[in-house]
């Protein structure tokens, strides 16, 4: 079990979550529609699939409560920058007494895969994503589930920041539409055969 930083029994309360579910993102309007936002729009889909409503909270996210089956399920939009996204998910952690890093599903926009591929992960490296640098460096392990929206290289010489910052054209915005529906459906599938199940369901491309 770990012990993670800060933790206190007063931080937690209530039913722990059986998994706590994190969509990477920024904050705001202006980012609402990018590519770096794919992982927040796949846990406002699943917010909206189980009759949750995201909310602020003290935890610096929007955080919905949901019952997935027989499981309670936290749902959560930092709102805090991508590069700052830890400061939320170590709040979250505490807040939502989970104890095993394999309980944390990050759902994140992936420049390594191509449009329309979805892989789900159990730890391993940061890809160079600064959203899971961050989450990385607050929980003080990466030995947390991921399930990763592929959206492709910058074309030209447009670099990696500037193609995950901008809204996709419609050809490739449908694509994303759909692969967030089988984000959705992974996170499900996570939650109630696990991350083995999960892995061999949505890592191959059909």
């Amino acid at each position: 079990m770990i012990r993670w930083p800060g933790r206190t029994s007063q931080e937690k309360r209530g039913e722990p979550a059986s998994l706590l579910v994190v969509g990477l993102g920024n904050p705001g309007a202006r980012f609402e529609g990018t590519r770096h936002n794919a992982g927040a729009e796949v846990v406002a889909l699943l917010a909206g699939r189980h009759s949750g409503s995201l909310r602020k909270s003290k935890e610096l996210a929007r955080v919905a409560e949901v019952r997935i089956g027989s499981e309670w399920v936290a749902l959560a939009v930092p709102q805090t920058f991508m590069n700052e996204s830890g400061q939320a998910v170590a709040k979250l952690v505490r807040r939502h007494g989970i104890d095993d890093p394999e309980r944390i599903v990050i759902v994140h926009d992936e420049l390594d895969l191509p449009v329309g591929d979805l892989k789900v992960k159990s730890g391993g490296g940061l890809a160079g994503h600064n959203g899971l640098r961050s989450i990385t460096a607050h929980l003080k392990t990466q030995d947390y589930l991921r399930v990763r929206i592929g959206v492709g290289k910058p074309p030209g010489r447009q670099s990696g920041a500037d193609h995950v910052l901008r809204r996709p054209g419609s050809a490739e915005a449908t694509e994303l539409a759909v692969v967030a529906q089988k984000a959705a459906d992974a996170v499900e599938v996570i939650l109630a055969e696990g991350v083995n199940e999960a892995m061999s369901r949505f890592n191959v491309r059909l």
